[in-house]
């Protein structure tokens, strides 16, 4: 008879693929959304630049309101619709109050200018929030220090992603888990007690070394226990509905609290506490195999079934056992000839698929992030267009699940982005004192990079082989990380000329929809396990190839979803089982913080 092979997979449906356990892990899932959206969203709000100008402190002592003030000390120009535009860090260098005794209210542009000593701050049109910019005097010379410690925080996420992939796999997902929730409560929590550019870098750093990593942890664990049917659900159900509400919240918090110190506090707290997960959230299923700990899992296997109201055929744990001392003997052979992400450029074809992903991942980063932060920048009501902005992940989300199993994912992906910097350009055309066209058009563009980068996401774990499919992955998020440091860059654009970011992002959009089409279609297609499959991929397909106009093929086996955690682990015994894999691994685990030892 010949030998039955048993995975995790196999063993997931006796003890339920979605159940009373798995609604629990999802209602876990929560908070950790939110705390990623706190580490990534407050530091914005953080460093908000108010309206600003040079104070005057003899016509404040004279008795003069502010827009007298104003008007008699800051240098200012008409605009084509005959609004005042003052100049934020020049102040007229006269004798005020001999002006004042004179009678004089308004200025005269010939009089001689200084650069601005002290600020004073439109705080009004910020709901009377006061951020580190204004307490400290951040603007004009000093103008680029909060982006220089946002470039920061995205120097931490490179260092964060290879330090947490590391120890994950040495120490557990739990205790990664835990261990990047508490620093970044500590980061939040030393953030009060910022006093200089020095101090709040510092901070910014070690935030960022959290950023993906605080949350993914558990995202992963959750995934795990469920059953592939399942997973595309909870996996974009989980961003859709928790990381957009946190987004949403953080800038009404802004609001209520009036202070970047106690915003801090605020945000800093839910991640120190969701470090109680360790006790109620089990280890990672494969990685305690990974390390030898098969009782373990089988122990929670078990715990599992119990809650689900299942029972686990004792024939189905033999099956298991043989199985993973099988492959755990099979990766032991096959551990030295592992190939590496190098090979992804030693053929010519599987080099120009493994650019274009480079490419691709990083105008999809700098697109996401500079359209998030870039709401600083328009002419429009804060508050509101941000929230209305992040609203847009949850329909982003619902339109992905609805179309790229039907669409596929090269001209979703040219569409949408395309899209994106079509109306990035048009906010840069529509009149400046246009409210609700500028917020449209900006909001709609961010609506369709949401689409964008998670089919980005998911392109770049089906094109590469599974032999090196998490190297691949995490090299690319990596990349990404660092193309991530240029968008606060671009945003700063925004200090000369409220428009450029966005004309920027547009650009950078329209490139990244046009790489799209310079890749394979993934849809209806088995993904590559070897350097050879992913060489010869897609050599069939013609440039205008419609994969909605072909049916998937019928009689395959059991499609699983793709696990990159498992793919190292499982490449040796794939050839025991007549298995495919078939796009889409939606809802699978591909993140750059979860690989293998031998991937690093």
């Amino acid at each position: 008879m010949a030998e039955t092979y048993t995975d995790f997979d196999d063993v997931l449906p006796h003890v339920g693929e979605f159940g009373k356990y798995q609604w629990g892990l999802f209602a876990a899932l929560a908070p950790f959304c939110a705390n990623m959206a706190f580490v990534y969203i407050t530091q914005i709000f953080l460093t908000l630049t108010p309206d600003h100008w040079c104070h005057v402190p003899e016509l404040e002592r004279l008795g003069l309101d502010q827009e007298k003030r104003k008007a008699l000390s800051v240098p200012g120009v008409t605009d084509a619709s005959g609004a005042m535009e003052w100049d934020s860090c020049r102040v007229y260098d006269v004798d005020y109050e001999r002006l004042v005794r004179e009678g004089v209210t308004k200025a005269n542009a010939s009089w001689p200018t200084r650069e601005c000593k002290v600020f004073e701050y439109n705080l009004i049109d910020t709901g009377n929030y006061d951020t580190i910019v204004s307490e400290y005097d951040w603007v004009c010379g000093r103008g680029w220090y909060a982006t220089f410690a946002q470039v920061m925080f995205f120097a931490g996420s490179i260092v964060g992603g290879l330090l947490a992939g590391y120890a994950a796999d040495r120490f557990g997902r739990l205790p990664v888990m835990v261990g990047t929730n508490l620093v970044a409560a500590l980061a939040s929590l030393l953030t009060y007690f910022s006093k200089s550019i020095v101090d709040f870098t510092i901070y910014r750093f070690l935030m960022g070394l959290t950023f993906d990593n605080c949350f993914m942890m558990m995202y992963v664990l959750v995934l795990e226990y469920i059953g592939p049917r399942h997973r595309t659900l909870v996996a974009n159900a989980s961003i859709a509905i928790f990381f957009t509400l946190g987004n949403i919240a953080v800038p009404w918090m802004a609001l209520a609290l009036k202070n970047w110190r106690i915003l801090s506090v605020v945000t800093g707290v839910p991640m120190a506490l969701s470090c109680f997960g360790y006790f109620l959230i089990p280890e990672s299923a494969r990685w305690l195999l990974s390390q030898g700990r098969l009782q373990e899992t089988i122990s929670i296997l078990k715990s599992i079934a119990k809650t689900n109201g299942h029972t686990i055929p004792q024939q189905i744990i033999k099956d298991f056992e043989m199985s993973a001392s099988a492959n755990g003997e099979s990766e032991e052979a096959a551990s030295s000839s592992t190939p590496t992400v190098i090979d992804l450029f030693r053929m010519p074809r599987l080099r120009k698929i493994t650019l274009v992903l480079v490419f691709l991942w990083m105008m999809l980063t700098i697109a996401y992030d500079g359209h998030t932060r870039n709401v600083v920048n328009l002419p429009v009501d804060l508050y509101l267009t941000f929230t209305l902005a992040a609203a847009t992940e949850l329909p982003a989300d619902i339109l992905l699940v609805l179309t790229m199993d039907r669409l596929g994912r090269r001209w979703l992906g040219f569409l949408c982005m395309v899209m994106c910097g079509i109306f990035s350009l048009v906010t840069t055309a529509v009149p400046a004192d246009s409210f609700w066209g500028v917020a449209v058009s900006s909001i709609i563009a961010r609506f369709f990079v949401n689409v964008g980068i998670n089919i980005g996401l998911q392109y770049a774990a089906e094109l590469l082989p599974t032999q090196v499919r998490g190297q691949g992955v995490a090299f690319i998020h990596i990349i990404g990380y660092v193309a991530n440091m240029i968008s606060p860059l671009i945003v700063f654009l925004g200090n000369l000329a409220w428009f450029l970011p966005s004309a920027i992002l547009g650009v950078a959009s329209v490139l990244c929809g046009m790489s799209f089409l310079l890749l394979p279609e993934t849809l209806h297609c088995d993904l590559p396990q070897t350097l050879q499959d992913g060489e010869d991929f897609g050599k069939d397909q013609t440039f205008f190839h419609c994969p909605w106009k072909l049916k998937p093929p019928q009689g395959q086996a059991r499609t699983r979803e793709v696990n990159i955690e498992a793919d190292n682990s499982q490449a040796s015994s794939i050839s025991k089982r007549s298995t495919k894999k078939r796009a889409s691994v939606r809802g699978a685990v591909y993140r750059s913080t979860i690989i293998k030892k031998e991937d690093l």
